[in-house]
């Protein structure tokens, strides 16, 4: 099992992981540290576990991941954030998620909206982003990640759609080592959204995306949309040039047209 003391070796990072807790088992980091946020926790704590008895992603579904095999924690963060600009938190920790990945494994991630990592089109990690909003404004907001590391046997349902940085590099990974670098990143990419607002983090996030001006579908809320990308908004919205008009979406499950959903 990690240790605090372990992950924190050669961090250097100014408030990310200024505190870890560790677990062997856990229902989900998620909850964990939405509760520990909910008594004060600093911003930058980490809550990590080699496995989750609950673990979850976006809407509600189960995350699958085998201990001792991947990465699984979420983070605390305080940001100055209003409702509209909640997707932009997503797209900032896919961008930082991808940077560590890619310095770890010298392999290229695609980032698909609004919140997976793909290589080779597969999905290798997810974010889930929860927060607390008061009066239109963030009390705190938790960064959830899940990162297939070194696992390389899948359930049959998602064998076709996941992959693992083992099975992408034919090599095992160091799950400590990509733990401080995602840390690292994520605490410079943070910086850079608050320094630089939105357009920063939009247009690295779309130099990372295949879909821009391809035919997607998106579902949501049993509604079928079905249109061309043109962008993103400035608070992290997927434009769609539909036949009857433009419109803007903030969530939803989007399939390439023509490709198996991931």
């Amino acid at each position: 099992m990690f240790t605090e003391k372990a992950l924190r070796k050669g961090l250097k990072t100014r408030t990310f992981g200024n505190k870890i807790y560790t677990f062997e088992t856990i229902d989900s980091t998620n909850n964990c540290a939405k509760a520990v946020a909910g008594v004060g926790a600093l911003e930058g704590t980490v809550v990590i576990s080699e496995g989750q008895t609950a673990g979850r992603g976006r809407l509600g579904r189960p995350w699958y991941s085998n201990p001792h095999e991947n990465l699984t924690f979420s983070v605390v963060l305080r940001p100055q954030l209003s409702n509209e600009g909640f997707n932009l938190l997503s797209l900032y920790a896919a961008v930082a998620l991808a940077e560590a990945i890619e310095r770890v494994t010298q392999l290229r991630v695609e980032c698909k909206w609004p919140n997976d990592l793909l290589i080779d089109k597969k999905k290798v990690a997810g974010i889930l982003i929860e927060g607390s909003f008061k009066d239109n404004s963030s009390e705190y907001v938790i960064l959830g990640i899940g990162i297939n590391v070194n696992q390389r046997n899948f359930p049959n349902d998602l064998i076709q759609t996941a992959t693992s940085l083992s099975l992408a590099s034919n090599r095992e990974v160091d799950r400590a080592d990509l733990f401080r670098e995602t840390l690292r990143s994520l605490e410079r990419n943070y910086s850079n959204l608050r320094n630089s607002g939105s357009p920063s983090i939009l247009s690295v996030w779309l130099s990372r995306s295949s879909v821009i001006d391809k035919p997607i579908s998106i579902s949501q809320q049993g509604t079928l949309i079905t249109g061309i990308v043109k962008g993103l908004n400035s608070d992290g919205g997927l434009i769609i040039q539909t036949n009857e008009s433009t419109q803007t979406v903030f969530a939803g499950d989007v399939i390439v047209v023509g490709s198996s959903p991931g």
